[in-house]
């Protein structure tokens, strides 16, 4: 299958899912979208992991975060620069086809970085929280970790998927963002929880 093949499929898959819109979802889907409007559950996470963890593995914890977005932002910069992809609000096929449109904007398309800053988040997040608590004997703990994996990664898809319903990113765009994000808030995620093991030794 021809790259032409593939953005043609996706295009189609992604009108599809941006045609589910009505006067109810759209402002949820346009709210969803915003990054402002998330601080007050930044600073919840931010606070739990102080809670649950203490100040100096939450430092860490927080720093890896912290990288893990950085460099999901500026990995989606470099690749939408190279690949240069049309977002769909400005794609003519798209906009004759009826796109549904709700936040203007202008860049690249490929690949989402909120799709990827938010799995980033939750993936480096939950595996930070989860390893450190991991041997706790608070069964309570347990159903904290295991809550608040489930709702960061719910909250992660919504976020995604709201890029699609906004007509800033296609299908394919929130897929590979996922996957980014999830790759990076793994990997510095464990340098997080490798570092902290340094930490307790000393």
């Amino acid at each position: 299958m021809t790259w032409q093949e593939i953005h043609q499929f996706d295009q189609q898959l992604s009108l599809t899912i941006n045609s589910w819109n009505s006067s109810f979802s759209d402002p949820i889907w346009a709210f969803l979208s915003e990054k402002l409007v998330w601080v007050p559950m930044y600073a919840a996470i931010i606070a739990l992991l102080i809670w649950k963890l203490g100040w100096k593995k939450a430092g860490l914890l927080i720093i890896g975060t912290v990288l893990t977005i950085v460099c999901c932002d500026q990995f989606a910069n470099l690749i939408k620069n190279a690949v240069c992809r049309i977002r769909p609000l400005h794609d003519e096929w798209m906009i004759a086809n009826g796109v549904n449109v709700l936040e203007q904007g202008g860049g690249y398309s490929f690949f989402s970085a909120h799709a990827a800053n938010s799995f980033g988040l939750a993936a480096c997040t939950y595996y930070g929280l989860k390893k450190c608590l991991e041997g706790s004997q608070n069964l309570t703990d347990h159903k904290i970790v295991r809550f608040y994996g489930w709702f960061m990664y719910i909250w992660a898809a919504l976020v995604g998927i709201s890029r699609i319903f906004v007509g800033k990113h296609y299908l394919g765009d929130v897929i590979v963002g996922t996957l980014v994000g999830i790759g990076f808030g793994l990997a510095l995620g464990w340098l997080s929880c490798y570092a902290v093991k340094r930490l307790l030794k000393r």
